[in-house]
């Protein structure tokens, strides 16, 4: 149980500036890839890359599959203890 504890799903778009997030009660492969697939689907036909934290839902056999289908989203992930939110927080309150 985690007691009202959520999961922050967030993607900054660094060409607009543009936040998109989602807060879901569990952060599993599925639902990143859910949450995945509607922040790239603006950008279409072009080169993604995104940025990940090193959670374990970034590299499900789901997620593997869809990138292999997908070669023109690039996943970076950062190093062990590091994290993208703070540029999310960053750019929320700017």
């Amino acid at each position: 149980m985690r007691h009202g504890t959520t999961n922050l799903f967030a993607a900054l778009d660094v060409g607009t500036g543009e936040v998109i997030g989602e807060c879901k009660p569990n952060r599993n492969g599925a639902t990143f890839l859910a949450f995945l697939k509607k922040a790239v689907k603006p950008h279409a036909g072009k080169e993604i890359h995104v940025v990940l934290d090193n959670l374990s839902t970034h590299t499900t056999p789901e997620v593997k599959a869809w990138l292999a289908k997908n070669p023109h989203i690039h996943f970076h992930l950062t190093p062990v203890g590091s994290s993208w939110l703070n540029q999310i927080v960053r750019r929320e309150v700017a």
